[in-house]
Formats: C-alpha cells, sequence, structure tokens
C-alpha cells in the first residue's frame, strides 16, 4: 500500500512539473499565448484549441483512441489538443512547439495500433488533424486530392459516389485515417493488382519544421519519396496526398467461408500457400485462423476463414478457385456479386445490404484493447510446420494469425520505389492479432505475453536477417527511440526491419530536412549522428 500511494504521488508530482515547465517559455508567453499570436485574423485558432480546463476535452481525446490499452487513468495525457480547421494552424503549431520546446503528437485516425500519435512519456501535446478532410475527386483525369484527416470509408465512398467503375488500394478499415496509412505504405486487398496506396500517389502537401507550405515540384523528389511509405509524421505534417484512382468493374465477387481442422484445414492451408501468391492477380484471397470450440468433442480446433475479393464475375471466380484450390470446395452460392464499394462493406463484416452511407461513420464498429505484430514469409511452411502451429495457438488459445498473399503487382516494383521494400520473394505478410476487453497493467501483459509467444515461435517460418515487419503494423517490441545521443543507433534497430535497404536512404533525408529532429515519435526515422556525416 506504502509503494502504491508513493507511485501515485510521484506521478503526480511529475504531472505537475511538466504542465509547469512546459506551459511557458524563457519569455514568460504561454504556449497558447504563442499559438494566438501566430493565428491568422482570417483563420483564428482559438477555436481549435482544448485543454484539460475544457469540458470538450476529454471527449476529444478520447473520440480518435482506437486502442484502448492507451485510454486509461494512468495513460499520460497531452497538455493540449490543436484540432487544426486551417493550414495555418498547423503552420503556428510546428512554431510554438519549437519554441516551447514541446514534443508534437500528429494524429489523423487514431488507428497506430501502440498509439504513438496521442500517447508520449514526455510533454507533449497532440495536433489532430480530423478536420482537415476534404476530398475531391475528378474522374475525367482519374485522380483525388485527399486531406490526411480523411478516413478511408471517406475516400471509399466520394470514388463510389462519382463512378461504378472506380476506387483506389488501401486498407480495409474504413475508420483507419489518410495520414496515417499512405505515410507507411497502405495495405489493402487491391494490391496485388495495383500495388500499395502510396504506389498511386502523385503529389502531396506538406509543412515542413519551418512551416513552408510545399508540394513535390517544391519539396524535391526525395521528400516526397520519403513521405510516401517512409512514414510522413517524420518528416513534417502531411496536409494532403494527390491519388491515381483505378479502374474497377461494375460487379465484383466475395466470399467468406470457413473450415476447421475436421474439415481438412491443414491440406487447404498447404495448397493455399503454393498457389495464393501466384494466382489470377484480379483474385486477393486471405486467410485467418483462430481457435473455437471443436464440435467433435470437447476440446478445441483451428479455425480457417477465407475471405476473397475476385474483380470480375462468380462465374469465372469459381472455375480459378476449383482449377487451383479444389480443396476448399468451394460452391456457386458461396461467391456473392456486389459494387466495388459494397465490398468493402462486406471485408468489414456489415450485414449484407447495409448502406453505403455507413462508410461515413467515423465510429468504428469495435474498440478494445488490442496488440498487433507482423511477419513476412518467403517459403512455404510445410505440413508438420503448419500442425506445429495450429498445436501452438490452441495451447495459447487467443492470438489469431491473418496470412496477407502476396505475388500480381507486388512482385513487379522494385524495393527501392518506395520506403516500404517488402516486395518480391514474400509469399505473404502475417498479421498477429489479439484483442482483449480487460483494463489494467496485469491484463495488458497477460495478452501481448501470449501474442509475443506465438510470434516467436513462428521464428523458424519467417523472414531472416532481418526478420522483416510492416510500418502500419506498428509494434514497440521492435524497438524503441529515446531521441536522444543514441536515436541513430536506436532507430537502427527497427530501422531496418521496417524498411531493410531503404533505411539509410530515410535517415539521409531526414537528416536534410529536419536535421534538429522536431519530427519525432518513438518510432521515427532518426537523424545521422555527426560521426556518420
Amino acid at each position: 500500500m506504502t509503494s502504491l500511494l508513493l507511485s501515485s504521488f510521484l506521478l503526480f508530482l511529475s504531472l505537475c512539473i511538466i504542465s509547469t515547465s512546459a506551459s511557458s517559455s524563457p519569455d514568460g508567453e504561454t504556449i497558447i499565448e504563442c499559438l494566438l499570436t501566430h493565428s491568422q485574423s482570417s483563420n483564428p485558432i482559438s477555436n481549435a484549441i482544448y485543454t484539460p480546463k475544457n469540458t470538450s476535452y476529454s471527449s476529444v481525446l478520447q473520440t480518435y483512441i482506437r486502442n484502448l490499452r492507451f485510454n486509461e487513468s494512468t495513460t499520460r495525457k497531452p497538455l493540449l489538443i490543436v484540432t487544426a480547421l486551417h493550414e495555418s494552424h498547423v503552420q503556428a503549431s510546428i512554431i510554438c512547439a519549437r519554441k516551447h520546446g514541446l514534443q508534437m503528437k500528429i494524429r489523423s485516425g487514431g488507428h497506430d495500433y501502440e498509439g504513438i500519435s496521442y500517447v508520449s512519456i514526455v510533454p507533449f501535446f497532440i495536433l489532430d488533424m480530423f478536420n482537415l478532410r476534404k476530398i475531391e475527386v475528378d474522374v475525367v483525369s482519374e485522380t483525388a486530392w485527399v486531406e490526411a484527416g480523411a478516413t478511408l470509408g471517406e475516400v471509399y465512398y466520394n470514388i463510389g459516389n462519382k463512378s461504378n467503375i472506380h476506387g483506389f488500394p488501401a486498407g480495409v478499415c474504413p475508420t483507419v485515417g489518410v495520414g496515417g496509412h499512405f505515410g507507411g505504405g497502405g495495405y489493402g486487398n487491391m494490391m496485388r493488382k495495383y500495388g500499395l496506396s502510396v504506389d498511386n500517389i502523385i503529389d502531396a502537401k506538406l509543412i515542413d519544421v519551418n512551416g513552408r507550405l510545399l508540394d513535390r515540384k517544391s519539396m524535391g523528389e526525395d521528400l516526397f519519396w520519403a513521405i510516401t511509405g517512409g512514414g510522413g509524421a517524420s518528416y513534417g505534417v502531411v496536409i494532403a496526398y494527390k491519388i491515381k484512382i483505378v479502374r474497377v468493374p461494375e460487379i465484383v465477387t466475395v466470399f467468406r467461408v470457413q473450415r476447421t481442422q475436421e474439415q481438412n484445414v491443414t491440406d487447404i492451408v498447404y495448397q493455399w500457400q503454393q498457389i495464393a501468391p501466384k494466382i489470377d492477380d484480379d483474385l486477393f484471397l486471405r486467410v485467418t485462423f483462430d481457435v473455437i470450440n471443436s464440435t467433435q468433442g470437447s476440446g478445441k480446433t483451428i479455425r480457417a476463414t477465407l475471405r476473397a475479393l475476385f474483380l470480375g464475375d462468380s462465374t469465372k471466380l469459381l472455375s480459378i478457385i476449383n482449377a487451383k484450390l479444389p480443396q476448399l470446395g468451394l460452391i456457386q452460392s458461396e461467391c456473392i456479386e456486389m459494387s466495388w464499394l459494397e465490398s468493402v462493406l462486406f471485408w468489414t463484416d456489415f450485414s449484407l445490404g447495409t448502406p453505403t452511407t455507413a462508410l461515413l461513420s467515423r465510429t468504428p464498429q469495435v474498440l478494445t484493447h488490442l496488440k498487433r505484430k507482423s511477419d513476412y514469409v518467403q517459403e512455404p511452411i510445410p505440413r508438420n510446420g503448419l500442425e506445429s502451429i495450429w498445436k501452438k495457438m490452441i495451447e495459447l488459445q487467443v492470438p489469431q494469425l491473418t496470412f496477407n498473399p502476396y505475388g500480381g503487382k507486388m512482385a513487379e516494383i522494385p524495393a527501392d520505389a518506395k520506403p516500404f521494400p517488402h516486395r518480391a520473394g514474400n509469399l505473404w505478410k502475417i498479421q498477429y492479432a489479439t484483442n482483449w476487453n480487460e483494463d489494467g497493467t496485469e491484463a495488458a501483459n497477460r495478452y501481448i505475453n501470449l501474442t509475443r509467444q506465438l510470434y516467436n515461435f513462428m521464428t523458424p517460418f519467417v523472414s531472416k536477417n532481418p526478420r522483416a515487419a510492416f510500418l502500419n503494423y506498428r509494434d514497440l517490441d521492435l524497438g524503441i527511440n529515446h531521441n536522444g545521443k543514441r536515436s541513430y543507433l536506436e532507430g537502427r534497430v527497427y530501422g531496418i526491419k521496417y524498411f531493410k535497404d531503404n533505411f539509410n536512404r530515410l535517415v539521409k533525408i531526414k537528416t536534410k530536412v529536419d536535421p534538429g529532429n522536431f519530427f519525432r515519435n518513438e518510432q521515427s526515422i532518426p537523424t545521422f549522428p555527426y560521426w556518420k556525416n
């Protein structure tokens, strides 16, 4: 009890010290006074500032927290939140954060798995982009300007509202924010046909460390390359991206079928891994594994959920699956034809017939505590390997695995075309997913440990030297940067896993455009130390 009281007192004291030390600059000006001073009279910033004294502060903070691990009473809170309503508010935030020595966290949708955009161990404030979400679609030029605070659902709806033969390759969760998603690469179920989101970005608007608003031409090709897959928040504040929308058929086909161990899961998955990365580029066939109660006894079994998007009709899809994956035993009634926009809802597990306006909702279907990790597979897993994975999953029970197939366009794009390097040579990407509903550190540690156990067990089956990872599946287990004298060395630990041979180019660009490392977080791109220059 004494230890608990002491810890509580120290936490209270540290928060008081932080509040006092970060509230004013050496000349006595508070950060709020600084923000107001640098606000344009035509676009006042006062309505965009929320402090803990504001009655709406908590709701503004919590609305875009997507991982409940970081929405507890013990979670350190920002000194203030700036919900930018105009580009000038972003510029003022950068100027004042630099002047007051505060870390500025940039949040667009809040889906970053480790809460990096709204949590910090040092004094900080949040620059929240959710108000900057304008979307302008030009079907004639097949382009669209999308502001960073828009969600993927809003992007899809606006494209689909203009044309039923256009879409965009990005993630399947409609409440994900554009800023973070595009900044990390952007991954979705059309990537075998069209590549990643960043492979279809043709321009951007960014405010740099000096408060300048830049486009692709004025920022230069190096910086443009870096913010399309290298984590935009390491280099500046991306205001908007210009994307190239892609062609989709008027009718696409989807299916979602489930099979258990008693229904030959091992045979199906063994065959899946031989064909999924090589099959028709119009087909994306994901498989997710979880543990359920067996219907044939009192034990547990593995269930595989195979989910498909095919850019074509059901007759052709059925012929492809039955020729290439006969073990699945797919039948016509399991295939559903719909528009591409409707398929987005299907992939997000909305019920059939849900209006496409549901894509405009910014409220996630489920909020939970979670942990995610990632891996890449470069060689098929043998049957006995698959069986050992099922056994380990049944032992642990909680973590799920998802296999996302590569091949197609991904195998054609060079590894250095964008910062995202995971192209040819990868058969599929793994996501480890654990969700729980219990608050507190003890529960979090228990479930995170289960996830780590499965991740460690998978070591023989995944990429090596480095064991690669996907930036959009942010994972602090891979390393944390304290942004001190060892910043480059700490950054290299996770940077090589996320970016492989592209890491040092990213560091070189970072050192040039943000030498003082203002734009930083726990896994940002570091600058070169003086001995590397």
